[in-house]
């Protein structure tokens, strides 16, 4: 192995290119920058991929190495700046793994609930085709379309206790028949619906 005069001629060997050179700081530095790394990161091959690659920066930067500055601070400059920049992507990676965690679970839940939701109203719907002709265009009228029982007893020709009759009547035949299902929860627009 070549034989360097003093850390100046190895710093200059190195900003030329000298692999020589390279290695012999590798040797002098990597184990006191590796166990640096390992006390920040605790993790022994994650210290052992971030020392690589600050050997790799120190290489791709070796024209800028200056022979007559302080080389230990200039490594501990790249060493800090690789660790930092490590540090921050995992923070950013752990913010967006965790808004993606977040974005897919309202997701699931927005799917989850139009699926209830369509099997509610399956329910309800069968529950209405259940009741009896009048009752049901009566109720259909009132309830879902809005008409109020005056609007109904001009268009159908009834009176007006005749249809609060059958309003009463069809909620409660809904509601026994909604209660027979267990896997419905009577939500709030039932409720309002049936009141």
């Amino acid at each position: 192995m070549r034989c360097y005069k003093d850390e100046y001629d190895l710093l200059n060997a190195l900003s030329k290119g000298d692999e020589t050179a390279f290695k012999c700081i590798y040797d002098n530095y990597s184990e006191k920058i590796f166990s640096n790394i390992l006390r920040m990161v605790k993790s022994q091959s994650l210290a052992q991929e971030l020392l690589q690659e600050i050997f790799i920066k120190l290489w791709d930067k070796r024209h800028l190495i200056n022979p007559q500055k302080s080389f230990s601070a200039y490594l501990s400059r790249i060493a800090e700046n690789t660790v930092f920049d490590f540090f921050r992507k995992a923070a950013r990676d752990k913010a967006l793994k965790k808004e993606l965690l977040l974005t897919s679970s309202q997701l699931y839940f927005h799917i989850e609930e139009n699926i209830y939701a369509r099997e509610n109203i399956h329910l309800i719907q069968s529950a209405i085709d259940a009741l009896p002709p009048q009752r049901k265009k009566i109720f259909q009228l009132c309830k879902i379309e809005g008409l109020s029982y005056e609007e109904i007893s001009q268009a159908l020709n009834i009176s007006v206790s005749t249809i609060s009759d059958h309003i009463v009547k069809a909620n409660h035949f809904i509601r026994d028949y909604l209660n027979k299902k267990p896997e419905l929860s009577l939500s709030l627009f039932l409720i309002c619906l049936l009141n």
